[in-house]
């Protein structure tokens, strides 16, 4: 298993690598495809509208936005099953932490931090590298891509699916599929968008999965379990030592 590393920004501020270049990756590519999807899929869905009229007629008609939106959603599965390849990978050759797999650990630390929201107890929770706030959107994704993945295909390819599975299958998966777009649609925007940008914690923009990195600072506050198996003697600034960029010592469990 890989350890973070540690480095120094420009000034002077302690870095603890966050997201690997893969996972940066990845993220941009979601967000190109995601944002591809949305712009294409909706205005179909709502396609009586003023708004989706306009927005079918500027990408050059309703044949050219359905060949861009299936262009997309071919990139987004193929994006899929490399993302779920390369993490069954990573796990059975040990070189990928489960720290997006919920624990029963999660459910007591959303307890906990009801319970300090409503002033029951002192303290929130120390929590892991993802969160159980985190670990719900990962999960949510994952199944909702594979709701998209599959409806869409439906939808690719009526006639031999018709022949092969009941005609009700092609009008379910019709729902299905514009049903989850909007779905994905409001988790992005009320969740994901606060967790993100409009969070004071993080306003106005959390950059580590472009950067790669948070400070020292910032993963003690956010994710301290994860602060504690990182430095767990609690002095970060010795391990830098002069060293641009170091490894850090492996986390001691396997979360």
């Amino acid at each position: 298993m890989t350890a973070p590393k540690v480095k120094r920004s420009p000034s002077g501020e302690l870095l603890v690598e966050r997201f690997s270049t893969p996972r940066r990756i990845e993220h941009i590519i979601a967000i190109i495809t995601f944002a591809t999807l949305v712009i294409t899929g909706l205005p179909q869905k709502f396609d009586g509208s003023n708004l989706g009229h306009w927005i079918i007629g500027a990408l050059g008609g309703l044949d050219h936005t359905r060949y861009i939106h299936r262009i997309a959603g071919v990139v987004f599965s193929v994006h899929a099953v490399a993302h779920i390849m390369a993490f069954v990978v990573g796990l059975l050759t040990r070189k990928m932490r489960m720290s997006l797999i919920p624990v029963p650990q999660d459910l007591r630390d959303a307890w906990q931090n009801l319970m300090f929201y409503l002033g029951r107890v002192k303290k929130p929770p120390r929590l892991p590298k993802f969160d159980y706030r985190q670990k719900f959107e990962y999960i949510g994704m994952v199944m909702g891509g594979l709701v998209m993945v599959f409806s869409g295909l439906i939808l690719m390819y009526p006639m031999e699916i018709a022949r092969m599975l009941p005609g009700e299958t092609i009008p379910a998966a019709l729902v299905a599929h514009s049903s989850e777009a909007v779905l994905a649609l409001l988790v992005l925007v009320v969740w994901h968008m606060y967790s993100v940008i409009l969070s004071p914690d993080v306003f106005p923009l959390d950059t580590s999965m472009f950067t790669g990195y948070m400070t020292a600072e910032e993963l003690k506050h956010h994710h301290r379990a994860e602060y504690d198996e990182v430095f767990p003697d609690g002095q970060p600034d010795e391990l830098a030592g002069e060293l641009e960029s170091v490894d850090l010592p492996k986390p001691r469990q396997n979360v």
